[in-house]
């Protein structure tokens, strides 16, 4: 068994050593989790892994100016002496940021003086911390390297998205890209809110729950579906619908529990509604966000093999009705922070490549990149992770698309999935409406800055109706618009179509 053994500060608060428990070892040509389990004893962080090689740790740590966001160190061997766990914290993000400012000025990417200089003070904050005389010192300064850090790093993301733009729009004055938010019913009650809505985004998504649609076996309700869909046709925009089958537990037909572990029944009533639904609206939708959730989904006894098939088989059946459709794939936890609790075949990226070479021509993968939500969501990250996370899905030579969103309030939230919660770190500034449009923004124009990434997507429009993550909506239950509406419209205002 690989161990890795980490000192801890002395003095660490108590929440910040809970938030360790999720701290796992990484690696391999994914950079993905290995089932970990961390240890506490005597001031130390053991963790351990059945896979005895190399790797680098991936943990959650608390960055002035930044929130409580998950880092990583550089890659570590195993040897029995401990190392510094902030410093290897501040190695890891110095690294990347390093790294990356390599790789993008070799990519034509220019650097101005300042950023130079910052990148040169982050190696010498590094050293100034690997030379310190006591522990106490030397965390001190591993912190602020660390700080320093996060800082540079959100500068060279910056100035990357920045610049291209400003070459895609040589080419193009508006770019193409999607801008979209899943509607929900009250924006057909609200006319001021509808129109806001109409003037920010440039494409919509119609929700089309297996679990409301065929709430009782074999009847469907659509009536809401249509009403959505002619709403947003009226708009004269793009629409899309979906997803049509979520692997959620709480998404799911309550129904579908009597047939627990019979796939072919499963698979049956699955690929009845997906073609039900395709064949309702064929000639008015084109794009199909047919599944979500099925690498993370652990429902119905199902295996991960048997949730690949099922994917496949989903497709094969809209694409039996209208071979022309555009199906899209969601993936959820996109940084696999599932593959950390439990021993799984597929990370996310491992799924997804093996639906793409089982040849069901995907038009795009949906990646999840929900933060700051337990369950389903993904722990805070900054915008260079998200970079990187972009990039690596690039290379299975489909094109992306990401839903994004980000907690408002740290309060229960009555109408979301009862399986999700917020928690899994937080921006600086906690969850608030103007914390949630400060991340929304940035991460937003960085998705879409990138060439392979077709369009963004809000999760959804108003807390008031019934969601999937908690108050991610663009809309407060009060019907008031959060600050983040207005935060996606100056976006596509500026750089969309």
């Amino acid at each position: 068994m690989g161990t890795m053994t980490f000192q801890l500060p002395a003095g660490l608060p108590r929440e910040a050593a809970r938030e360790l428990e999720r701290a796992c070892l990484a690696g391999g040509p994914d950079n993905m989790p290995w089932p970990s389990e961390p240890l506490f004893r005597a001031g130390q962080m053991q963790v351990r892994r059945a896979v005895d090689e190399s790797g680098y740790l991936v943990a959650p740590w608390s960055i002035e100016g930044v929130g409580q966001v998950m880092g990583a160190s550089a890659t570590l061997m195993e040897r029995p002496t401990p190392y510094q766990l902030v410093v290897e914290l501040a190695r890891g993000k110095i690294n990347q940021v390093r790294c990356q400012a390599a790789d993008w000025e070799a990519g034509g990417l220019a650097l101005s003086e300042a950023l130079r200089e910052q990148a040169h003070a982050l190696s010498l904050a590094f050293g100034r911390a690997v030379c310190g005389s006591t522990p106490d010192e030397i965390n001190q300064l591993a912190q602020a390297a660390l700080a320093r850090g996060y800082r540079t790093a959100s500068q060279l993301v910056e100035a990357y998205v920045q610049q291209v733009f400003a070459i895609r729009h040589q080419r193009q004055p508006k770019l193409d890209s999607g801008l979209a938010c899943r509607l929900s019913p009250a924006v057909l009650t609200s006319l001021p809110l509808g129109a806001a809505l109409a003037r920010g985004f440039n494409q919509f998504a119609v929700p089309m729950s297996w679990h409301d649609v065929e709430a009782e076996e074999a009847t469907y309700r659509w009536d809401q579906a249509d009403a959505l869909l002619e709403w947003a046709l009226k708009r004269g925009l793009d629409v899309a619908a979906g997803p049509l089958v979520d692997f959620s537990s709480a998404q799911l037909p309550a129904w579908l529990w009597l047939w627990e572990r019979d796939l072919p029944s499963m698979a049956t009533f699955m690929c009845r509604f997906v073609e039900s639904a395709v064949r309702r609206y064929r000639n008015r939708i084109r794009r199909w966000h047919l599944t979500a959730g099925s690498n993370w989904a652990n429902v119905l006894g199902l295996t991960e093999e048997e949730l690949l098939g099922l994917t496949y088989r989903l497709a094969e059946a809209a694409r039996g009705v209208d071979d022309r459709l555009e199906l899209v794939v969601g993936i959820a936890q996109p940084w696999g922070e599932y593959m950390a609790l439990a021993d799984r075949t597929y990370s996310p990226f491992v799924f997804a490549d093996n639906l793409i070479r089982s040849g069901i021509n995907l038009a795009a993968l949906e990646l999840e990149v929900v933060m700051g939500v337990t369950g389903r969501g993904s722990y805070c990250r900054d915008a260079l992770d998200l970079s990187r996370l972009l990039d690596l899905y690039a290379l299975l030579g489909v094109p992306l698309r990401v839903t994004l969103g980000y907690p408002s309030d740290a309060q229960d939230d009555p109408n979301a999935d009862p399986e999700t919660g917020v928690g899994g770190g937080h921006w600086a500034g906690g969850f608030t409406p103007a914390t949630q449009a400060a991340w929304a923004g940035p991460l937003t124009r960085l998705a879409l800055c990138k060439p392979f990434v077709q369009g963004a997507q809000w999760a959804h429009f108003t807390d008031a109706d019934p969601h999937q993550f908690p108050h991610c909506g663009l809309v407060d239950r009060q019907g008031n618009a959060k600050p983040t509406l207005q935060a996606l419209t100056d976006l596509r205002e500026e750089h969309l179509k």
